[in-house]
């Protein structure tokens, strides 16, 4: 039980730098993009830079932090009924919990196999996106690898739950 908990914890880890990552580049984007604009603004036209593709890297930036948060917070997003589960008790609940994580392994595995589908294809067709003319095969298998993280995360959380609830009330 200890060697699921340290690995969920270290991809969790792993997980909140890759967003972490994401949201300091789509903060970066839309800061410089802004600050240009304003610039522009200013000086009535003379200066008139821009980010070029700052929607599309944008978007893909927050692709990446949002897959790379859920599957940080799997075992914290979980919003419990009380009023189903009031009178049960926790090692029951953390079963429930378990089985309904089994939900997501089937999610993120399904997401996994479409975007990596979809990567093969980008790059065998050759695939760019629209703005930047950046390759979209390794954007699909960064998404791709990020929903196999959350997958993978669920399936620790609801073998947890699942298999030792009667240990897991103690631990958080």
């Amino acid at each position: 039980m200890h060697a699921l908990l340290r690995l969920s914890r270290w991809l969790e880890v792993f997980a909140r730098f890759i967003a972490g990552l994401a949201l300091i580049g789509l903060l970066g984007v839309t800061v410089v993009d802004v600050a240009l604009r304003y610039l522009y603004r200013l000086s009535d036209g003379a200066f008139s830079l821009s980010v070029v593709g700052s929607v599309e890297l944008v978007s893909y930036l927050m692709l990446f932090a949002l897959l790379a948060a859920m599957a940080a917070n799997v075992e914290k997003s979980q919003v419990v009924v009380e009023a189903f589960s009031h009178g049960l008790r926790d090692s029951l609940k953390a079963r429930i919990a378990g089985v309904y994580l089994l939900g997501f392994v089937v999610l993120g595995l399904v997401l996994a196999v479409g975007l990596w589908d979809a990567a093969v294809s980008a790059a065998s067709y050759g695939e760019t996106t629209q703005d930047l003319r950046l390759p979209m095969a390794p954007i699909y298998t960064i998404a791709s690898g990020l929903c196999v993280l959350l997958g993978v995360r669920c399936l620790l959380h609801a073998m947890l739950g699942a298999l030792f609830a009667h240990q897991v009330e103690g631990v958080e």
